[in-house]
């Protein structure tokens, strides 16, 4: 997910956004913990991206102070 697109959600799409990444990163975890994953370059982009979402979320807060 780039940062223009994430530009364009509203706060509320953001937060959820971010809630639903942190989901599958947990799920994400437990697979490799297991076993199970095959893809674990997935980790790292949900971590990215939740990374992403929780910087465009803490400028939109800066700015609104």
């Amino acid at each position: 997910m780039k940062a223009s697109e994430i530009r364009a959600l509203s706060t509320d799409e953001i937060v959820a956004k971010i809630s639903d990444a942190r989901e599958e990163l947990m799920k994400l975890r437990f697979q490799q913990v297991t076993g199970q994953l095959t893809d674990t370059s997935r980790l790292r982009i949900v971590r990215r991206d939740i990374a992403r979402l929780m910087t465009l979320l803490n400028e939109r807060e800066t700015e609104a102070e």
